[in-house]
């Protein structure tokens, strides 16, 4: 495996591509049409009985093949329990195919219109299929899958962004010293000692497609952490309205799984976390010519000023009250 600091998708042409197919005995009827995805490479493709499907190019060296093989595992139990999650295609009984050092994963292609996440009755829906989820991912722990934790998430983002030359000289003060705010309390938020389960780990509304109920699909950052993790990211706008959310997830959700309401104190540390782990994420791919040229403002006096701006926000977050559940629950 490559070093994924520096590996970049240069060699992935359309003739590696294609031979790569026919690993797997499909053959092309149409061109490749590339999906939206940076730290994967993804195609959409029909093959020759007018069947559509994905392939999906793992950058090398972010997930060792037992990782891998382990997410293509969590999808296949799931899919077997009638969940409604795209799980990939076995060839010769093997989900996971490699060629000229990419690994490499096909799905038959799910479509489905944008879930509409201010849709209370589609929320409550994605609830209890979320606790569905949960149900099957807290009978099997991941043995191979990274943890949801502060080091992964914080400490070690610390560290990129403090080696390089990301941040304006004149700004590196200012940012590391609310950074470091902000990791001393989410440090002491996530000494909570609740359940720690396998996890879809980003389950933000565009990972859900909705054609006649959800589908939940990219289950690439699959982790141990706790339940709550797979359902913050599905409350938005101001305070009353999140309330409201969360009570209708929370209602499909238990009718298939116990939810923990401590676990209610941890949404702002793991949005904190989830805040600076993709600033990291961006300089740790800088090298991919992909990143510069769809993110060009990352490495700018402005952006960086609005991240010290996030962050005094996100402090502030972490120091009011969390959610709590309406009276009756």
């Amino acid at each position: 495996m490559v070093d994924d600091m520096r590996f970049n998708y240069s060699d992935l042409n359309p003739d590696l591509i294609m031979d790569a197919l026919d690993l797997s005995g499909l053959r092309l009827d149409s061109g490749l049409i590339e999906l939206n995805s940076y730290e994967n490479r993804v195609y959409q493709f029909q093959d020759e009985d007018r069947r559509r499907y994905v392939v999906k190019f793992y950058r090398p060296g972010r997930w060792s093949r037992a990782q891998i093989l382990e997410e293509h595992e969590f999808a296949t139990r799931l899919a077997e329990a009638e969940i409604p999650v795209a799980a990939p295609l076995a060839f010769a009984g093997e989900t996971l195919l490699e060629h000229e050092g990419y690994p490499f994963a096909i799905w038959q292609s799910v479509g489905g219109r944008q879930f509409e996440v201010d849709n209370l009755d589609q929320l409550e829906w994605v609830g209890r299929f979320l606790g569905r989820i949960h149900q099957v991912g807290a009978s099997k722990p991941f043995h191979h899958r990274v943890r949801l934790d502060v080091e992964s998430m914080l400490h070690e983002p610390r560290h990129l962004l403090a080696s390089g030359e990301w941040l304006p000289s004149g700004l590196a003060k200012q940012f590391f010293g609310v950074l470091d705010e902000l990791i001393k309390h989410v440090s002491d938020a996530m000494t909570l000692d609740v359940a720690q389960i396998s996890l879809h780990g980003d389950c933000h509304p565009g990972n859900i497609l909705w054609r006649d109920g959800p589908m939940f699909v990219d289950l690439d950052d699959c982790r141990t952490g706790p339940a709550i993790q797979d359902l913050w990211m599905m409350l938005s706008g101001e305070r009353h309205e999140q309330q409201i959310q969360l009570d209708t997830l929370l209602a499909g959700y238990e009718e298939f799984m116990e939810f923990d309401s401590r676990e209610l104190a941890l949404i702002e540390p793991l949005r904190a976390m989830r805040i600076v782990h993709y600033m990291a994420w961006l300089a740790r791919r800088w090298e991919d010519p992909a990143f510069p040229r769809h993110f060009p403002w990352f490495n700018t006096d402005h952006y960086w000023r609005q991240q010290i701006a996030t962050l005094h926000d996100q402090l502030e977050a972490l120091k009011a009250p969390p959610l709590t559940l309406m009276p009756g629950w």
